[in-house]
């Protein structure tokens, strides 16, 4: 039997990348599951591109959408629409992925996939009411290991632990504007950050006010977080 020629893998590179988060549960009892090589590498990617988007009930994918999208060319080779026909079946009968069927306003039939979370759930009730939630083709927003890569520097285990339960902790876009407004400060330091988030926690996080006192850069280190702080 020949022995098929393994695709190299380059390696990750340095700098900056792009990162996407995934529950846990994917890799603890989903993945462990899955036997069929095609519907895991599927599986992977659709849950990659639907943490890619925002929707006010949650996001779906199309399987037109997903063979234009070349990880998944590569990852299904030269049937690419035979293939994936079979592992999106595959998904949806395992549980994966919730598939709802859309009808435009020509008359034609979309089909549609979604994770099976409480949210996708939601949505596929949603659209079997006839209503569309609104869905946003954007990137996510970076989380909060990439700000703190991006701006500040190179992780530690200790501190990765203290992101990860800020991050349960605070608004996604309340840890983006600490860091933002840490960077405008030059006080590129997660105690810093960490200080506005616990100040907007327990005094409220109002706009006006904090425009006011933007060009004070000690109003966060004085108090019970002065001594946290190197200024």
């Amino acid at each position: 039997m020949t022995q098929r020629a393994l695709q190299h893998f380059s390696g990750f590179p340095e700098g900056k990348v792009v990162t996407i988060t995934l529950p846990d549960i994917v890799f603890s009892d989903l993945l462990p599951r899955i036997d069929d090589l095609l519907e895991l590498k599927l599986t992977l990617l659709i849950l990659r591109r639907l943490a890619q988007m925002r929707s006010d009930a949650a996001p779906w994918i199309t399987p037109e959408e997903l063979q234009a999208d070349p990880a998944v060319q590569l990852a299904l080779g030269d049937a690419a629409t035979t293939q994936l026909d079979a592992a999106l079946s595959n998904a949806v009968e395992r549980g994966t992925l919730l598939k709802a069927e859309w009808k435009l306003a020509d008359g034609g039939i979309e089909h549609r996939y979604l994770a099976n979370s409480p949210r996708g759930r939601a949505a596929l009730k949603a659209m079997r009411r006839g209503h569309e939630p609104e869905r946003i083709l954007q990137p996510a927003r970076p989380n909060i290991f990439s700000l703190y890569e991006q701006n500040i520097g190179p992780l530690t285990a200790l501190l990765s632990e203290d992101l990860m339960e800020a991050e349960k902790t605070y608004p996604a876009a309340w840890i983006e504007d600490a860091f933002r407004e840490a960077v405008s400060l030059n006080k590129r330091n997660w105690k810093y950050i960490h200080a506005i988030l616990e100040r907007w926690h327990t005094e409220g996080k109002d706009e006006g006010d904090r425009r006011d006192r933007e060009t004070d850069p000690r109003r966060y280190i004085e108090g019970e977080y002065a001594d946290l702080i190197q200024h």
